[in-house]
């Protein structure tokens, strides 16, 4: 697998600590809670494979890939019971191709609207953080 030691999904660690907790790796994917829960649930899923862009994979490693994100979000279905998951992947400057999956909820934030890629409104404390991921790993 190759990696990219500037890469915060790569080598995780501190790079990873300061926006995301790793919850689990699948076969295809790794998956981290994003630290900015203003959408109960929000995750990040990444390619296991250091590319930026899904053209980059195998027509296998893509399809896996894809396989273990619908395996996510049905998780963040039965666990968070969201109205829509939005999905966003951007990676600019970052060369690492990932995925966010973010639970909306008709009343709640962001709403029929984009969803901000950080708005630093909720953040959660250790144990917050243990329980959103547990009720993730339970449905996974």
């Amino acid at each position: 697998m190759a990696k990219d030691m500037n890469c915060a999904y790569c080598v995780e660690g501190d790079l990873l600590a300061g926006f995301g907790i790793k919850i689990t790796e699948l076969d295809n994917a790794l998956v981290y809670l994003f630290k900015e829960q203003s959408h109960k649930g929000r995750v990040i899923v990444a390619t296991k494979e250091h590319v930026g862009e899904m053209a980059f994979l195998t027509d296998e490693q893509r399809d896996g890939f894809f396989k273990d994100m619908a395996r996510v979000a049905k998780a963040l279905h039965a666990a968070f019971k969201p109205d829509k998951i939005n999905y966003g992947a951007y990676g600019d400057t970052g060369g690492h191709a990932h995925f966010h999956l973010v639970p909306k909820y008709k009343d709640g934030f962001e709403w029929a609207s984009i969803f901000a890629m950080n708005p630093a409104e909720v953040y959660l404390t250790d144990e917050e953080y243990a329980a959103v991921i547990e009720e993730i790993k339970a449905n996974l």
